[in-house]
C-alpha cells in the first residue's frame, strides 16, 4: 500500500493510503446505517479507532466512493456518478505537478504543494480540520491571521459521525479557557490559562506528555507531545458520555487516562457569581468572604446557581479594600482585561481606579513568579476552591467587611498561639529524645539480652499473608514485636491490616507530606479513624533510633498533642499510628478557611508575633512536663 496521490490520482472503494510506518490508514468506512465517509483510523491496532472524518456533513449514499486530487489541488470526494460529495477548501499554496497528498505516522493528511513536505509547502492539512479527536501535534484554538478556529465536535451517535450536541473549544480573551458546550450552554470550564497550567485542572501533568498553550497576536492554542514513542495516545470529544476523555492504548484496549468534567463541581457556573465550589464541605457552595447567598430559599435548598451578593456595598474608591482567597481556580477571565507589563501593587491601583473592578490577580505564575495583571470588571464567575495550591484571587470588598475579616481572625488568635506554641515545644522535645534516646539505644544493646515474649500486644485485625514472607523475614518480624512490647509498652500493628485500613496507601487518602514522609487516614476493622505517618524510606533513620523517637512519644501525651495508638515495624517500612482528628491541618488554624491575608495588615505570623510564640514556647515546655502523662 502507498502513503500519498498526486495530482489527478485517486483511490476507490476499498483502497487505502497507509502511513509509511504502518500507523495510520485512510479509507472509506461505512458504520451501520448505509451511509459511506472518508476517514482516517489507526492500522496498527486490533481496534481501528476513527480519529478523522473529511465528509461527516456530506456523506455518499451510493457506492463505491473516490478521493482525487484535482489539479487545482482540492481534495474531492465523487459518488458513482462521478459528482462531488465533498471539497477541501481551496489550497493556500501555489500547485505544482509535484504537489503529493501524503498521509503521515502522526494521522496529518497533509498536501505538499512542491512534494517537499516541508512547513512551506503545506497548501492543506487534515489537522487543521479536527473533527472529535484530538491527536499529538495537533492544535486546537485560534489562528487570527489564517482566520481559522480548530474545535472538537463530538459525533451524532457511536455510528453517525455527523456533528453532535457537544462541542470543546479554547476561547481566546483576557486568559484563554476551555469551555464544553452542549448546544449553545457552557457545561464546562477548564479554569484559565495563568502561565503554569489551566487553573481548573491541577493534576494535567504527567510524565508521558508534554503539553503547550500559545497566547500570542497571532493564534491562542493547546497541543500535547508524547515523550514515550511507544505510546497511543488520543483526545476525545466524547459524545455519548458528555465529556472531555483522554484516551491510552494499553493493554490491547483503549483506556481512559483522564476525563473531565469529573464531579458538581466541575459544572459550569455551580454556585453563581461570587459563589465558589468545594467538593469536601456539604454543601459544596459557599460564597466569597464579604458576600451572602442572593437566595437564602435556594442556598438552603442547596441550589447555588443564584450565586451571592455583597453584604456591604462598594464606595467606589480609595476607601475600598482586598481581601485574597487562595486555592482557587481563577473566575472565568475571557472577559477580563490583561497588563502584561503591571506589578500587582500596580494592578491594585488600577482596580480601584476603576469603579466595576470586581478583583484582580497575576495573570503568569509560571515559575513561580508573579507577572503581569488580569482584572475583572464582571461578576466572578465558576469559582471552586482546591485541596492544593492554585493562586490568590485579590477580592474588592468595602473597608468595613475587610476591617470585620481582619478582626475575626485575630480574635482566633490566642488559641492559635497556643496550638503552635505546643506544636513547636512538642518537636523540640521530640528532637532532644531522639538525640539521647539513640545514645542510651546504642549503650543499652552491648549489654542486653534476648528473652522470650509473649505476643499479646500485637493487633489481631486479620491474618498476615505477606507475598515476600520467609523464615528469615518472619524471625525478624518476630523479634520486632517483642521488642516493641518490652520497650516501647506500645500496641504493634500487623501491616496487613494498616494496608487495609488506608486501601494500600491510596493516594486519595494522603491529607500530609513533608520531609519524613506522608500521612494517610483509614478506618480500621473496628471503625476507628486512624492517621498513619508512613516514613520515608530515604530516611536515614535506623528501627533503634526509631523505637526511641516511639517510645519517647507515647510516653509524651498531653491534651494538646494527638494520641499515639501503636506503630509498625515491617523490613524497611516504619509507620506510626495515631488517632486522627477531623479538623484539618495545622495551617488550616493558623491561616483560616482560606489560606491568606489581608494586604493591609501583611501576613498575619509578623515578627512580632513570632516572638511572641518563642517566649510562650519558653513558658510551656514545664506545663508540658507537668501535664505528661507517665
Amino acid at each position: 500500500a502507498t502513503d500519498s496521490i498526486g495530482l489527478a490520482e485517486s483511490i476507490i472503494g476499498n483502497q487505502t493510503l497507509v502511513s509509511a510506518g504502518g500507523i495510520f490508514e485512510l479509507g472509506f468506512f461505512s458504520p451501520p446505517g448505509g451511509r459511506t465517509y472518508l476517514g482516517i483510523r489507526y492500522a496498527g491496532i486490533a481496534d481501528r479507532t476513527v480519529v478523522w472524518v473529511a465528509n461527516r456533513n456530506d456523506p455518499l449514499v451510493s457506492t463505491p466512493g473516490a478521493l482525487r486530487l484535482a489539479p487545482d489541488g482540492r481534495l474531492l470526494i465523487l459518488d458513482r456518478q462521478n459528482s462531488t460529495v465533498w471539497s477541501s477548501p481551496a489550497p493556500t499554496r501555489r500547485i505544482t505537478a509535484g504537489a503529493v497528498a501524503r498521509l503521515g505516522d502522526d494521522g496529518n493528511f497533509l498536501l505538499s504543494s512542491d512534494g517537499s513536505g516541508s512547513p512551506q509547502s503545506v497548501a492543506w492539512q487534515s489537522f487543521d480540520y479536527p473533527t472529535d479527536t484530538l491527536l499529538p501535534g495537533m492544535k486546537l484554538g485560534v489562528d487570527f491571521k489564517r482566520r481559522l478556529t480548530r474545535n472538537l465536535t463530538s459525533w451524532n451517535t457511536p455510528t453517525d459521525p455527523s456533528p453532535g450536541q457537544y462541542t470543546f473549544k479554547l476561547v481566546p480573551g483576557g486568559l484563554p479557557e476551555f469551555f464544553l458546550f452542549q448546544g449553545p450552554k457552557k457545561i464546562y470550564a477548564s479554569g484559565p490559562f495563568n502561565g503554569a497550567g489551566l487553573t481548573g485542572v491541577p493534576n494535567l501533568m504527567s510524565k508521558d506528555f508534554i503539553f503547550k498553550v500559545v497566547n500570542s497576536a497571532d493564534e491562542t492554542y493547546y497541543s500535547y507531545a508524547i515523550t514515550n514513542p511507544q505510546l497511543r495516545s488520543r483526545f476525545l470529544m466524547d459524545g455519548t458520555a458528555g465529556v472531555v476523555q483522554r484516551y491510552v492504548w494499553t493493554n490491547g484496549q483503549w483506556s481512559s487516562f483522564w476525563y473531565y468534567p469529573t464531579d458538581p463541581c466541575d459544572t459550569y457556573g455551580k454556585c453563581g457569581a461570587f459563589g465558589y465550589c468545594d467538593t469536601t464541605q456539604a454543601p459544596l457552595c459557599a460564597c466569597l468572604p464579604g458576600f451572602q447567598p442572593r437566595s437564602t430559599e435556594q442556598w438552603n435548598l442547596r441550589d447555588g446557581t443564584g450565586g451571592c451578593v455583597r453584604t456591604t456595598n462598594l464606595s467606589c474608591g480609595a476607601a475600598d479594600g482586598f481581601w485574597p482567597v487562595s486555592r482557587m481556580k481563577l473566575p472565568e477571565a475571557t472577559n477580563a482585561t490583561v497588563h502584561a507589563d503591571m506589578t500587582l501593587d500596580q494592578c491594585r491601583q488600577a482596580c480601584l481606579a476603576d469603579c466595576s473592578c470586581r478583583a484582580y490577580s497575576a495573570a503568569n505564575v509560571s515559575g513561580g513568579i508573579n507577572r503581569g495583571c488580569v482584572i475583572w470588571g464582571v461578576d466572578l464567575m465558576d469559582m471552586r476552591q482546591y485541596p492544593a495550591v492554585v493562586q490568590d484571587v485579590f477580592i474588592r470588598l468595602a473597608q468595613s467587611e475587610v476591617d470585620a475579616l481582619i478582626a475575626a481572625a485575630r480574635r482566633q488568635r490566642p488559641n492559635r498561639k497556643l496550638l503552635i506554641a505546643g506544636v513547636a515545644a512538642a518537636s523540640g522535645v521530640l528532637l532532644l529524645g531522639a538525640i539521647l534516646g539513640c545514645c542510651c539505644f546504642w549503650r543499652k544493646k552491648r549489654h542486653a539480652k534476648t528473652a522470650p515474649s509473649s505476643h499479646s500486644d500485637v493487633l489481631p485485625l486479620r491474618h498476615r499473608k505477606h507475598p515476600a514472607a520467609s523464615p528469615a523475614r518472619n524471625q525478624r518480624l518476630e523479634e520486632n514485636r517483642m521488642g516493641s512490647e518490652k520497650d516501647l509498652d506500645l500496641p504493634f500493628f500487623d501491616l496487613e491490616a494498616i494496608l487495609t485500613a488506608t486501601d494500600d496507601f491510596d493516594p486519595d487518602s494522603k491529607i500530609g507530606q513533608g520531609g519524613f514522609g506522608s500521612v494517610y487516614m483509614g478506618k480500621l476493622e473496628d471503625g476507628q479513624e486512624v492517621a498513619v505517618k508512613r516514613l520515608s524510606k530515604k530516611s536515614v533513620q535506623g528501627v533503634g533510633e526509631f523505637k526511641n523517637e516511639v517510645k519517647l512519644i507515647a510516653k509524651l501525651q498531653h491534651r494538646n498533642l494527638v494520641k499515639l495508638l501503636g506503630c509498625c515495624i515491617d523490613d524497611d517500612e516504619r509507620m506510626l499510628v495515631y488517632e486522627f482528628m477531623p479538623n484539618n491541618s495545622l495551617d488550616t488554624f493558623i491561616f483560616g478557611q482560606f489560606v491568606f491575608f489581608a494586604e493591609t495588615t501583611s501576613n498575619f505570623l509578623c515578627w512580632d508575633y513570632m516572638c511572641n510564640v518563642l517566649t510562650t514556647v519558653d513558658i510551656f515546655l514545664p506545663q508540658m512536663k507537668k501535664s505528661a502523662s507517665h
